[in-house]
C-alpha cells in the first residue's frame, strides 16, 4: 500500500555488510549439509529469522507504524511510547540491532520512536508537544536531520501565525 506520509530509510553500511555475510554463512551451512538448493533455503531462513525477530522485539514500533500508515496518529502514540520505553530500558538490543533484529537501519529504534511521536503530535495539532519531542531527539541524537527539519517547520508555522495575528 502506497503512503502519502514521509518515510526516511537510512542504511548503516557496516551492518548491511554484516547482514550480507550472515546470509552467505547460512547459505554455506546449508551447502555443507548437502541441501539441494542452499541459496533458497539460506535466503528463506534469514527472511524468517528477521521477520520473527522484528515482530517479537520491535512489535510495538511496528504497530505504531501500521497505525501511522492508516493516519491514526493519536492511536499510534501509545505504541511508540511503549517502544521508546522498551528500547530505553534495553539499550543493548537497540545498539546491537544488526544482531538482535537483523536491522541495517542507521537510526536506532528509540530515535525513530521519538521522531514518530513528534510527527504524530504535529499531525493531531499539538505543535507544542511535537516541538518537545523533536527537541528531545536533537538533545539525544544531535545529527538527526528529520528532527531538525520537523522543528524548523514547526517554528516556521509559529512565525507565520504570529505575523498574521
Amino acid at each position: 500500500m502506497a503512503s502519502n506520509l514521509p518515510t526516511i530509510r537510512q542504511i548503516s553500511w557496516p551492518s548491511f555488510v554484516f547482514q550480507f555475510i550472515l546470509v552467505a554463512l547460512i547459505i554455506y551451512l546449508y551447502h555443507l549439509a548437502n541441501f539441494y538448493e542452499p541459496f533458497i533455503f539460506g535466503a528463506l531462513t534469514y527472511s524468517i529469522l528477521a521477520f520473527v525477530l522484528r515482530n517479537l522485539i520491535a512489535k510495538e514500533h511496528r504497530q505504531g507504524m501500521k497505525l501511522v500508515r492508516k493516519q491514526k496518529f493519536e492511536a499510534a502514540l501509545p505504541s511508540f511510547e511503549k517502544s521508546v520505553a522498551y528500547f530505553s530500558k534495553n539499550r543493548w538490543v537497540d545498539k546491537y540491532r544488526f544482531l538482535t533484529l537483523l536491522s541495517s537501519s542507521r537510526a536506532c529504534y528509540k530515535e525513530m520512536g521519538l521522531c514518530n511521536m513528534a510527527f504524530c503530535y504535529s499531525q493531531i495539532g499539538n505543535g507544542q508537544k511535537a516541538k518537545e519531542y523533536y527537541e528531545q531527539v536533537l538533545k539525544e541524537f544531535p545529527e538527526n536531520g528529520l528532527a531538525l527539519a520537523g522543528l524548523n517547520m514547526l517554528r516556521s508555522v509559529e512565525n507565520i501565525a504570529q505575523i498574521t495575528n
